[in-house]
C-alpha cells in the first residue's frame, strides 16, 4: 500500500474517532466542564478566598493551568484506551492488522483522536479558566505546545492502557490509581515551594508536575521548575511510548484476548 493508502487508512479511523466523540457529546465533554466549573467554585471560590495568593498570584489564577491540563490528560487518556480496547473487545482490530495499514497509519489514527479530545476539551477548560480568572497569557506559542504535547503523550499511554486491558476494568484501573493521584500530587492546587525538603524532592519525580508548570508559566509567566524540563521530557517520553506502542502493534500478543 502507498502512502495515499496509509493516508486513507488514517484518515479513516480518525474520523471514525472524531464522529464518536461529537456524537456522545453528552458524555466526552459536558462531564469535564461540569467538573472544571466545580473545582473553581469549590476550590477557587470557597477556599481560595481563605488562601488569598498562592506563588505571588490570586489562586483562582493560580489553579487554572493546573485543571487544563488535568482535563487534558484524563480526556487524552481514557478517549484512546477505551476507544482502541472496544475494537479489540470487537475483534476489529484483528482486521486491522492483517490489512495492508501500516502500523504507524492505525497508532495515528487512534492517537490523533485523542489528541483532538483533550486539545477540545482543554480548550473548553481554558474559557472556563478565563471566564473565572481572566489572567493574561504569558506566552501563546508555549500554552498551545505545552496542551498538545501533553494530550499526544497521554494519547500514546491510553493506547497502550488499552493495548494491555483484558477488561474495563483494566482500562480505568490506571486513571484511578495512577493517573489521579499523580495529578492532585503534581501541584494543581500548591505550589511546591510550599513543601518541606523531603517532599519537595519526591514531588520532582512526578512528571505531570513539569508539565502543570510549563503551561502556568505558558499562561501565568510563573513556575516552580523551568519550563523547558518539561519540553524536552515530555518530548522524550513521546518518542519511547511511541516506538513501544508500534512494537505492540507488531508483535500482536496483548492485543489478543
Amino acid at each position: 500500500m502507498g502512502w495515499r493508502g496509509q493516508y486513507v487508512a488514517l484518515t479513516t479511523i480518525l474520523r471514525y474517532e472524531v464522529r464518536r466523540i461529537l456524537r456522545i457529546w453528552s458524555q466526552t465533554l459536558v462531564p469535564p466542564i461540569i467538573t472544571i466549573s466545580l473545582y473553581f467554585l469549590i476550590f477557587g471560590g470557597f477556599i481560595g478566598e481563605r488562601i488569598g495568593q498562592m506563588d505571588g498570584r490570586p489562586y483562582l489564577e493560580f489553579i487554572g493551568p493546573g485543571l487544563i491540563i488535568l482535563s487534558i490528560i484524563n480526556n487524552s487518556y481514557i478517549n484512546v484506551s477505551s476507544s482502541f480496547f472496544s475494537f479489540k473487545l470487537q475483534r476489529s482490530i484483528e482486521e486491522m492488522l492483517v490489512s495492508p495499514a501500516h502500523p504507524l497509519s492505525i497508532l495515528a489514527g487512534f492517537v490523533l483522536g485523542g489528541v483532538f479530545r483533550g486539545c477540545l476539551v482543554g480548550l473548553l477548560a481554558a474559557m472556563i479558566v478565563f471566564f473565572f480568572a481572566r489572567p493574561t497569557v504569558h506566552s501563546i506559542p508555549l500554552t498551545i505546545v505545552v496542551g498538545v504535547m501533553t494530550s499526544l503523550l497521554f494519547s500514546l499511554a491510553g493506547f497502550i492502557n488499552g493495548a494491555y486491558a483484558r477488561n474495563f476494568d483494566d482500562v480505568s484501573l490506571v486513571p484511578t490509581f495512577v493517573l489521579m493521584p499523580l495529578i492532585y500530587l503534581g501541584g494543581v492546587f500548591y505550589s511546591i515551594e510550599v513543601l518541606p525538603a523531603f517532599w519537595l524532592k519526591v514531588s520532582l519525580l512526578n512528571p505531570i508536575l513539569y508539565l502543570v508548570n510549563a503551561l502556568r508559566y505558558g499562561i501565568l509567566g510563573t513556575a516552580d521548575v523551568p519550563p523547558t524540563y518539561a519540553i524536552g521530557m515530555t518530548a522524550l517520553l513521546i518518542i519511547i511510548t511511541t516506538a513501544f506502542s508500534l512494537y505492540l502493534l507488531r508483535a500482536t500478543g496483548p492485543l489478543r484476548q
